[in-house]
């Protein structure tokens, strides 16, 4: 990789890569994909294509799930197994995962044969990008371990840029200096324009009963007796074993004294019943002295939303620690 090559060159990639998703998932595209790059690009330029059109990907992904528009969760299946606090805003700083089904890294095997470093720079770019969006930050992965180059899974750890600034690393300065992160933003922004999709602050619809799971932490957003049933229901599916906090979004929804209360309650008796911990987001002005009074002790409550998604990885993050 050439971390000193012009950004002008960002999309010097066919716009076939940068539309297309299907292959993200599927092995032998991805096999296909990888063959053909370094075949017409040479193994400086392959690496750069996927990294950034990964990224694009995942930017455009992570932005539908901020805004409950359609996708619920990453096209790329990612495991994540807990987060450090730490970060400037209530992000965290630290959070690590794995890539469980290892596509890209048997494509790669398939393709050109055992690597020996980390060859999953699509799967890299798709994870930065889908959590720079869930962040709305510059956030970026390194790839730690892969199964391209024989170990036995492929994990990654992402931080915010910042922070790997500091950190000094090799191969972070690397990535970071082959992602323009700006440039790749302001397409994602071109698209929307063009495609007139609402605005990314529109967010989580309150009125809604989507619920999104991002490994230990389901977001919910608040919508009276309904959202008892909505997460009973999604944490009674296998593909929410993992989850251990539930955020539920309050923002806009006042909660009275009466049915309101009951309500809420009832969210967070689910909650805890499920063995899960519940945090409260965006509470009302006109709804503290209700939920202040809910049977339940002291509630965990933050401000916005991505402070109590921050928060929740940090409760998943120490609940691991305490295994």
């Amino acid at each position: 990789m050439r971390p000193e090559r012009p950004h002008r060159e960002c999309f010097a990639l066919d716009e076939g890569l940068a539309a297309d998703p299907r292959f993200l998932a599927d092995p032998r595209l991805l096999a296909a994909l990888h063959a053909e790059l370094r075949r017409k690009r040479g193994d400086d330029e392959a690496p750069l294509a996927l990294l950034r059109a990964g990224f694009l990907h995942g930017l455009r992904d992570g932005e539908r799930a901020r805004r409950g528009a359609g996708m619920a969760a990453p096209v790329l299946a990612m495991r994540f197994v807990g987060t450090a606090a730490g970060g400037s805003a209530g992000r965290p700083l630290t959070l690590h995962g794995s890539w469980p089904a290892k596509h890209e890294a048997e494509a790669v095997l398939v393709a050109c044969g055992r690597s020996a470093a980390p060859a999953c720079l699509l799967s890299t770019g798709y994870t930065s990008g889908w959590m720079s969006a869930l962040w709305e930050s510059d956030v970026l992965v390194v790839e730690r371990s892969c199964a391209a180059r024989g170990d036995d899974t492929c994990r990654f750890e992402a931080r915010d840029a910042v922070a790997w600034r500091e950190a000094d690393e090799r191969i972070a300065d690397e990535l970071l200096a082959a992602l323009p992160f700006g440039m790749l933003r302001d397409r994602l922004d071109r698209e929307r324009r063009s495609a007139a999709l609402p605005p990314v602050e529109d967010a989580f619809d309150p009125g809604s009963s989507a619920v999104h799971v991002w490994g230990p932490v389901m977001v919910v957003p608040y919508a009276g007796d309904e959202t008892a049933v909505a997460v009973e229901a999604v944490a009674c599916d296998p593909a929410a074993f993992g989850v251990t906090v539930v955020v539920v979004d309050l923002q806009g929804a006042i909660i009275d004294d009466g049915f309101g209360a009951v309500a809420l309650e009832r969210v967070v008796e689910v909650i805890e019943a499920h063995g899960a911990e519940a945090v409260l987001a965006g509470i009302s002005p006109l709804s503290e002295r209700v939920v202040a009074g809910l049977g339940h002790g002291d509630l965990l409550t933050r401000k916005d939303l991505r402070s109590a998604i921050a928060l929740g990885f940090q409760i998943a993050e120490s609940q691991r620690g305490a295994l």
